[in-house]
Formats: C-alpha cells, structure tokens, sequence
C-alpha cells in the first residue's frame, strides 16, 4: 500500500515541487509550495464545482427533509428509508461532496512525507525519484524568502493559517445563516416547524475547531504544511466570495 501511494501520490508531487523550483526563479520553496497548491486547486476545479453543486442541492431538500423528520419523527426506520428515496429520487447524498475533502487529505499526508525528509539547511534531491523529463537542481533550500524554515514549525504561518480558516468558516455559516432564514420564513407560511439538524450544529463547532486543529498543525509539523494549508484556504475563500458574488448578481437580475 505504501509503494502504490508513493507511486500514485508522493513521487508525482514531488516531481511538480522539482519541476516548479528549478524552473521559476528565484528558486524558493516557499514559492514552489505556493504555485503547487494553486497548480492543485485549479486542477481541481471541476470536483469543487460538483461539490458546490451537491451542497447547493442539499440545501434545496432541505425543507422537504424537515417535512419528513417531522412526518416519521417517531419512526426512525421509515423517516430513514424516505429520506434515502428523497436523495435517490434527486440524485444526490449528504456524503456526496466529500471527494474533494479526501483528496486535499491525500495531498496533505503527501506534503507532510516528502518535508518529514527536509531537516538540513540544504536537502540534496533524490534523482532516483526524478522523472526522466524532470530537470535535477542537484539541490534544494526548504526555506520561504530566505526568512522561514519550512523544514521546521512555524507560529507565523500556523496563526496565518488559523485565522484564514476561521474566516473561511465564518463565511461559510454566513451563506448558511442566509439559507436558514429563507428557510425559516417558507416553513412558517407552509406551517412546517424549523428543526435544528445534525449538520447545521456541526458547522457551529467547526468554525472553532477548524481553526484550532490548525493553529496545533502548524506549531507541530513542518511550516511547508502551514503555508500548502493557508494558500489552499485562501484560494476557497477566493473561490467562495466569486461565487457568492455571481450568483447574488445573478439573483438581483432576475
């Protein structure tokens, strides 16, 4: 398992971090960490918008889950049955939009080993791992402009990557607090109570969570993983705000 995941996950990776220092300059780690993840998220673009799609779908069942948790409240076997046909009937599950979560774990358990190796101020690249097409710098700093080890834990990038996670999060239960109360407002004019589910309770906790797992990432491991995890956040908040902008624009149109 472990060979086909160096395969398959670590050794591509760590061709695009060589391919990209040797070739942009100035030749900073940080730097190269920085394109990767930009390099990674537009890779994946197309699952982020299946996974927007899935949640956006989801919230549209919404008040017809609340309508059935509120049917069979006292049959959970039957609530369970017509909520699985509710999801099957609209092609869509809870766990739908979780691929892109996996993958961003994936990636981060690949940063983690490929920097796990970088402890020295100058780290020789393994040529035996290099691509054939690939170029060999001979060797690398793992610094980010000269100032940050990213071999080594760093406070500056854990805060930075905390704090851009909390924002992220606040923006996310924003959007959601705005579906609420649309929400809200339709159960009361079809005289459907509002039942507070599992989801929403757990977005609650994960706006202190998120960044508190974090922050101790950041003050624990190589700050390599602090900087992939504060450009892979911000490029979502990025992601989110051109969204939420779109379809707000889209919606004062019609």
């Amino acid at each position: 398992m472990s060979t086909f995941f160096h395969a398959v996950v670590i050794d591509p990776l760590y061709n695009i971090l060589i391919t990209i220092y040797d070739v942009v300059p100035p030749h900073d780690f940080g730097i190269t960490i920085i394109l990767t993840t930009i390099f990674i998220k537009l890779a994946m673009l197309h699952l982020s918008k299946k996974q927007i799609e899935s949640q956006k779908k989801m919230q549209e069942l919404q008040p017809k889950i609340k309508k059935l948790q509120q049917k069979y409240k006292n049959d959970k076997e039957r609530q369970t049955k017509e909520m699985l046909a509710l999801y099957k009937e609209h092609n869509t599950t809870p766990v739908s939009g979780c691929l892109p979560l996996i993958i961003q774990l994936i990636i981060f358990i690949a940063f983690y080993r490929i920097l796990f190796s970088m402890n020295d101020a100058e780290v020789l690249v393994e040529s035996a791992r290099l691509y054939a097409f690939v170029p060999n710098p001979g060797s690398i700093t793992p610094t980010f402009l000269g100032l940050i080890d990213l071999s080594a834990p760093s406070p500056v990038l854990a805060v930075l990557a905390a704090t851009a996670q909390y924002y992220q999060m606040k923006m996310m239960m924003a959007k959601r607090d705005k579906e609420k109360a649309r929400e809200e407002n339709a159960s009361q004019k079809e005289d459907v109570p509002n039942m507070q589910d599992f989801a929403e309770t757990m977005t609650k906790q994960m706006l202190y969570i998120a960044p508190a797992m974090t922050l101790f990432i950041g003050f624990t491991f190589p700050g390599g993983l602090a900087l992939y995890w504060l450009v892979s956040t911000l490029f979502m908040i990025a992601q989110q705000y051109y969204l939420t902008h779109r379809e707000n624009a889209r919606t004062a149109a019609q």
